[in-house]
């Protein structure tokens, strides 16, 4: 399987927003795949190469602001253009691939994400798989830099703040990929206070998500070492969910970024699996 394409689609703002595309011969579905506040597509290349070798178009957008997406770098205006943006590139996905239906991935911050899109499109998510999602975030900003983000708000909505995740090891403990953290230039390591009250609006669109209509299956995948989110919280919040078939897959000895580890591949065959099954 060769890798993928970089491409552009133009969302409805005409924001031209960078993706990476796979396109095997005689696919069988389609997945759209989300990355995290800091990382971009590029961190999520093998979980590309494995659903597109299983037989999946994949669709990997870089958030407006992030990656390769140069423009209004670390903004994003607003929740409803977070979730819009979200719908325009499924919508995309499902006109290129001539799917009604795709499966939609989304890691840490892109867990909360796809979460929200399947709320606003239930009838077009097929099924919605969660890698360390960032539903319930432990690490913060502080009280005074939250006062800051406030004020900005009013001031200077263009304002960029630290991202409190600046220290590799906060994704894995694999010498290889911290090296490959500290030395992406590419990497988003500040934001807008917009883009963080967007986010804080989405976690109401979490704690709602139940009666949202989606009823297709959500598929869990938690690394028990991480230190970016609550698995207690993220396991309780699953268990609460009627209506859906759900799935929860743990990795004790593994950090955050799951796709980091030493050995990715029991990973990425469950993350397949989770979506055939």
């Amino acid at each position: 399987m060769s890798g993928p394409s970089i491409e552009s689609v133009r969302l409805t703002d005409g924001y031209e927003a960078a993706v990476r595309w796979w396109r095997p011969h005689a696919a069988r579905g389609a997945v759209l795949y989300f990355h995290g506040i800091q990382s971009h597509g590029g961190w999520y290349e093998g979980s590309g190469e494995a659903l597109a070798a299983a037989g999946y178009h994949v669709l990997m957008p870089d958030r407006r602001g992030s990656g390769l997406n140069a423009h209004n770098r670390g903004h994003v205006d607003s929740v409803e253009r977070a979730i819009d943006d979200a719908s325009d590139l499924l919508h995309a996905l499902l006109k290129a691939t001539n799917c009604e239906l795709a499966h939609v991935v989304g890691v840490s911050w892109g867990g909360k994400l796809a979460v929200c899109l399947a709320a606003a499109q239930p009838r077009a998510v097929a099924s919605l798989t969660l890698v360390a999602p960032g539903l319930f975030p432990v690490v913060d900003l502080t009280a005074p830099e939250k006062f800051r983000v406030a004020v900005s708000l009013i001031n200077d909505r263009t304002k960029l703040f630290d991202i409190p995740l600046n220290d590799p090891a906060y994704f894995t403990d694999n010498p290889a990929r911290i090296s490959f953290v500290d030395q992406d230039g590419l990497m988003l390591r500040k934001v807008s206070a917009p883009f963080l009250l967007a986010t804080r609006r989405m976690d109401r669109i979490v704690s709602r998500f139940d009666r949202s209509g989606y009823r297709g299956k959500i598929h869990l995948m938690l690394a028990g070492k991480d230190r970016i989110i609550d698995n207690e919280r993220s396991r309780n919040w699953l268990s609460k969910l009627k209506g859906s078939a759900t799935r929860l897959t743990e990795y004790p000895a593994a950090h955050h970024t799951l796709e980091f580890e030493r050995d990715p591949s029991g990973f990425f065959a469950d993350l397949v699996k989770g979506i055939e099954s």
